[in-house]
């Protein structure tokens, strides 16, 4: 165990107010994520705890109270902030708190990677063609591959953008729903939309779709088709056959980049079949030019609680695994 004093520059008791919470709250939210102890005296504070913990909080306070110049802080806000203050990710890398994360320039605002998988997420979408982002839900692995696909969009580097995902409750099978081939899809690929909607307004998307530049479809649509100068998304992408993965991926042109997003923990399939995702991450784990990232419950960046239950099922699941 050990103890740091920081000073909190300039002593100002507005601000002071604002980055430690009502009641505390805030600084109670950084002791209870990375064990440490808190006191302080005006702009005066005293850390104790592990030594990695005792510096993961040092560097994310100082940062929090940094922004309290511009922002009223919130729950989520310090959370946000304690996903860059892993105690794991500063053990196992030279990355700091300071680096300049990759930023997304959308209409309505900047997006950048909240914490190191999400950064190392993005730098590899920009320099691979295929990349695969696998995780628990909220972990931001759909809307950062929608992010760099309406950047590659605006800068011209592809000329579409096409979103795919497995209509898995409708067997593959969309013939019987009413509409054409986008409102029998919508369903399952509403995440997309929103994403896009966020990123880029909803008459603007839905005159993007119109003039075909964002295509929607089912995995099923895909076969016999070569994919060139397009981004193309591949979501939920557990709930593909092994044959459908690998005919998604063979779809794959010249000046394309593909990524695909999914979470081997829900899988919806029967349970005869083999998840194509599962599968392809042993067969492919050695091709060069193919990128790998894999979150955990430490990049929810949803509510606090949707980590805590994502952690209890893990934690579950080994424990019926031991039981077998």
């Amino acid at each position: 165990m050990i103890s740091e004093e920081i000073s909190l520059l300039p002593a100002d008791n507005q601000r002071l107010s604002n980055f430690c919470g009502h009641l505390n709250t805030h600084l109670k939210q950084i002791e209870k994520r990375l064990q440490v102890e808190i006191a302080n005296r005006g702009n005066q504070f005293k850390i104790t705890g592990l030594e990695n913990s005792v510096r993961a909080a040092s560097a994310v306070m100082q940062k929090l109270f940094d922004s309290t110049e511009k922002e009223e802080l919130t729950t989520e806000t310090v959370h946000l902030a304690m996903q860059y203050a892993s105690i794991d990710d500063l053990l196992t890398n030279e990355k700091n708190l300071d680096d300049q994360p990759i930023a997304i320039k959308t209409k309505y605002g900047l997006i950048r990677g909240r914490g190191i998988n999400q950064q190392e997420y993005l730098k590899k979408i920009v320099s691979h063609d295929i990349n695969f982002g696998v995780g628990p839900a909220g972990t931001g692995k759909t809307f950062l591959a929608v992010a760099c696909a309406v950047d590659a969009l605006q800068s011209e580097k592809v000329r579409k953008i096409i979103l795919v995902r497995p209509a898995v409750e409708a067997g593959e099978k969309l013939g019987f729903l009413p509409g054409d081939m986008a409102q029998k899809v919508d369903p399952y690929l509403r995440p997309l939309y929103d994403a896009l909607y966020d990123m880029l307004g909803l008459e603007r998307v839905e005159k993007l779709i119109d003039r075909g530049v964002i295509e929607v479809a089912p995995l099923a649509f895909m076969r016999g088709r070569t994919l060139n100068d397009a981004f193309i998304i591949l979501d939920e992408a557990q709930n593909t056959t092994i044959e459908q993965i690998k005919m998604f991926l063979t779809r794959v042109g010249f000046g394309s980049t593909a990524v695909v997003t999914g979470d081997i923990t829900q899988i919806d399939l029967p349970s005869e079949k083999m998840s194509g995702l599962r599968h392809v991450l042993e067969v492919l784990k050695d091709v060069e030019g193919i990128s790998f990232t894999f979150f955990n419950v430490r990049d929810v960046v949803r509510h606090p609680l949707v980590q805590r239950i994502v952690s209890a099922y893990e934690a579950y699941d080994q424990k019926m695994k031991k039981n077998l």
